[in-house]
């Protein structure tokens, strides 16, 4: 895919349907419960009405967890508690079922896609595929080369590269789309990428690395100073890089807002990261709700919405990270996660949990009866809705 076809799907994207959700948020005022009762599921149902275009969304049926696994250069900096052949094993044991995501996955009855953007250590030829969902129990092969190179050092990679990830993703999420399934989950396994994330995080929003970095898998206090240290240096020359860039300005043009965090990308991401970034504007090409996971899965989202600011309109996040980056991320997308579970396992854990909320939020707004229906008087309600009584 070529930087003019990458631009193509993306100039696609499209904002939600606005007078899909005005009809959406009034049959939920009809809905017989008083106002806002149902919190959370009141707003999902509304926004799933402005992604689908459809006033009573259809309940997504068909769940994929699409996994992005590559190697990170920066863990020779001693920035991860975990050593780098943990990526290849979890990767191959996604195959199996047998990671946390695998385990969720199969008991929420939804798929998963596992996808080889640059595991460094060689996987077994037989576990590959090039053919997405043609096999789910085997390995998508896109590797780009056998990990990023050491961000402490210089760019994680090309830019070439970065489109190349990038253009990996939205090719996974299109061939999901065009399997059926109708709800994607984004997740990715890559020992290290708690600080290439961070890295991405402080260079797009300038926040410094004691805000965005955390300890990850449980780094030691040396490893959690060196992190700090390399994130703020990618940030002050990020930061310094953009301060004659246009791109940085408000009321950037597409092609500059893509440029601009294709660079950030390449110099502090890995290929997890911008397969991730990918998937998500694919997604919201295709009009396919996308759930965030964790704090990884955040910055990607973050990314994909600097990109193109409407992919935000088709963004669900399923559970609120453990990671201090993560509400930096979040509160930056206007997203608001379902649970708070004090989990931090990322793989795209949380997003089988969280495609059944959205079920549950759509089959209310198709299901339940409104006042009318129901044969209830809801003139006791005026008061409440004129507000004080809340």
């Amino acid at each position: 895919m070529t930087k003019q076809e990458i631009g193509s799907v993306i100039e696609s994207i499209r904002p939600a349907d606005g007078p899909a959700m005005e009809k959406a948020q009034q049959r939920q005022d009809q809905l017989a419960k008083p106002p806002g009762s149902l919190g959370g599921l009141e707003e999902i149902a509304v926004r799933m009405a402005g992604i689908t275009g459809e006033v009573i969304a259809d309940a997504p049926q068909r769940g994929c967890v699409l996994v992005f696994c590559a190697d990170n250069g920066v863990t020779a900096q001693g920035v991860a508690s975990a050593p780098q052949s943990v990526t290849r094993a979890q990767t191959i044991n996604f195959t199996r079922r047998l990671t946390g995501v695998g385990v969720l996955s199969k008991s929420f009855g939804s798929e998963l896609l596992i996808v080889d953007m640059g595991v460094k250590e060689p996987i077994p030829g037989e576990l590959y595929d090039d053919v997405p969902l043609r096999d789910t129990e085997r390995i998508i092969d896109r590797r780009i080369r056998p990990g990023t190179w050491d961000i402490s050092q210089g760019p994680a990679m090309s830019e070439e590269e970065a489109l190349q990830a990038l253009a990996a993703g939205m090719e996974m999420a299109r061939a999901a789309i065009e399997e059926g399934y109708d709800i994607l989950g984004i997740g990715e396994m890559g020992i290290g990428n708690t600080t290439t994330s961070a890295a991405v995080l402080s260079a797009l929003t300038g926040r410094t690395a004691e805000e965005t970095c955390g300890r990850g898998g449980g780094v030691n206090d040396k490893g959690f100073a060196r992190k700090k240290e390399i994130v703020e240096q990618v940030r002050r020359e990020c930061s310094e890089a953009a301060a004659d860039s246009e791109a940085a300005e408000s009321g950037a043009g597409s092609e500059d807002r893509i440029d601009r965090v294709v660079r950030i990308l390449a110099r502090a991401g890995g290929f997890d990261l911008c397969a991730m970034t990918g998937a998500y504007l694919g997604a919201a090409a295709g009009r396919t709700p996308a759930v965030i996971d964790g704090y990884i899965s955040a910055v990607a989202a973050l990314a994909a919405a600097e990109i193109s600011p409407d992919a935000k309109d088709y963004l669900f996040a399923s559970h609120r990270s453990a990671e201090p980056g993560y509400n930096i991320a979040i509160d930056k997308l206007g997203l608001n996660p379902f649970l708070s579970l004090d989990m931090r396992l990322g793989e795209g854990s949380g997003c089988p949990i969280a495609f059944d909320i959205i079920r549950g939020a759509c089959d209310v707004m198709r299901n339940m009866a409104t006042f009318e229906e129901a044969e209830i008087n809801d003139d006791y309600l005026e008061e409440v809705r004129q507000g004080g009584c809340l």
